[in-house]
């Protein structure tokens, strides 16, 4: 019988240690360097409202993380991380289809040379 009950209150020590969420160290430094490569490759919370609502779920977590509410924290700064990469997806796109668009005009004057010196 007290086997039983060692067994249970053992049980249960291990379900109430398993239920304390760790600190989200790893998720947060991504987080944070996801913000910092959308920085680096043009992404402004001004223009794009993504990377300001990436800023502001980081805070968020930082918050969290004081509070030691390291549930609510890994979710705020996955969530930071998904703004923060779309935002850079975006900011790349935009440079892209401006490169693009500038290659064309080229182009167009390059045939227009062409056809004028033939």
């Amino acid at each position: 019988m007290s086997t039983r009950f060692l067994v249970a209150g053992v049980a249960a020590i291990m379900l109430a240690g398993c239920a304390n969420d760790p600190a989200p160290i790893e998720q947060m430094k991504l987080t944070e360097q996801a913000i910092a490569q959308a920085k680096a490759v043009g992404a402004d919370a001004q223009e794009q409202p993504e990377m300001q609502q990436a800023q502001e779920r980081f805070a968020q977590a930082r918050a969290d993380m004081l509070r030691q509410s390291y549930k609510q924290a890994r979710m705020q700064a996955e969530q930071a991380e998904l703004d923060a990469r779309l935002a850079e997806a975006r900011t790349l796109t935009l440079k892209s289809e401006e490169q693009r668009a500038l290659l064309e005009t080229r182009l167009d004057r390059l045939r227009k040379q062409l056809k004028e010196a033939q």
